[in-house]
C-alpha cells in the first residue's frame, strides 16, 4: 500500500506541475457554469438539476483528457521500461494512477460546490439530491477514469488515447438515449448499460445498490483490461 500511495502522490503532483491541469479545470468550470446559470433563471426553481444533467456528457470529454497521458506518455518516452525494473507490481502502478486521476476529478468538482451554495441563497434548496449528485459524480468520474486509463494503456499516442476514451465514455453516456432505435427485447439490458441512467438515479438522491454496483463493475472491468494490456506489452 505504501508503494501505491507513493505512485498516487507522484502522479497527482504531476497534474499540477504542468498548465494542462489548470486549463482542463478552467474549461470544465466555464462550460458547466455557463450552461447551468444561463438556463437557471428560466425555470425559477431552487435546484441544480441542470448542472447534474449536463455532467455526464461533460465528464465523458474531460476525464479522457485527464487520463490520456498516464500510460501513453510512459510508453512514448520509454520510461515504461524503467518502471518494469522498479520493485512495484502492475496492480500497484495501475491503482496508484487510478487514485490520482479520481483525486484530480474530485479536486475539479470542489469549486462547483459554489453552485448549490449560491442557489441556496435564492431559494429553499433540497440538499439530498445535491449530496447524491456529488456522490454519483465521483462514481461516474471513477468509472470514466478507469476507462481512460484503459485507453491510455493501448497506445503510445496521447491523442489516440483521448479519442478512444471519449468514444467509450460518450457511448456509455448516450446508449440509453438511443433505445427507440433498438429491439424491445434488448431495452432492459441496454438501459442498464447506460452510465447516464444510473447517474440520474443517484443524482435524485436515491442510493440504489444496483447503481453503485454498476459503476464499481465498470471500473473493475476497465482496470482489469488495463492490467491485461500492460501485461501483454511486458
Amino acid at each position: 500500500m505504501q508503494r501505491v500511495i507513493h505512485i498516487f502522490k507522484k502522479e497527482f503532483g504531476v497534474y499540477f506541475v504542468s498548465p494542462i491541469a489548470y486549463i482542463v479545470i478552467s474549461i470544465f468550470l466555464l462550460v458547466t457554469g455557463w450552461f447551468f446559470f444561463s438556463a437557471f433563471f428560466l425555470f425559477n426553481q431552487a435546484n441544480i438539476r441542470g448542472f447534474f444533467a449536463l455532467l455526464p456528457i461533460t465528464l465523458s470529454f474531460v476525464v479522457p483528457a485527464v487520463t490520456m497521458r498516464l500510460f501513453s506518455e510512459e510508453l512514448h518516452v520509454g520510461s515504461y521500461e524503467i518502471l518494469l525494473t522498479m520493485p512495484v507490481t502492475f496492480l500497484e502502478v495501475i491503482f496508484g494512477k487510478f487514485l490520482a486521476s479520481v483525486a484530480f476529478i474530485a479536486a475539479m468538482l470542489v469549486p462547483t460546490i459554489s453552485y448549490p451554495i449560491s442557489v441556496s441563497f435564492l431559494g429553499q434548496l433540497d440538499w439530498g439530491p445535491v449530496v447524491g449528485g456529488y456522490i454519483g459524480a465521483l462514481l461516474l468520474g471513477a468509472a470514466f477514469s478507469a476507462i481512460g486509463l484503459f485507453a491510455s494503456s493501448l497506445t503510445r499516442n496521447q491523442i489516440i488515447a483521448f479519442i478512444t476514451g471519449v468514444a467509450i465514455c460518450f457511448s456509455l453516456t448516450l446508449i440509453d438515449k438511443m433505445l427507440f432505435f433498438l429491439p424491445r427485447s434488448l431495452l432492459g439490458l441496454l438501459q442498464y448499460l447506460g452510465a447516464d441512467f444510473h447517474f440520474s438515479n443517484i443524482s435524485k438522491g436515491i442510493l440504489d445498490s444496483r447503481d453503485i454496483l454498476y459503476f464499481l463493475s465498470v471500473s473493475f472491468i476497465a482496470l482489469y483490461g488495463t492490467y491485461l494490456g500492460m501485461q501483454e506489452k511486458r
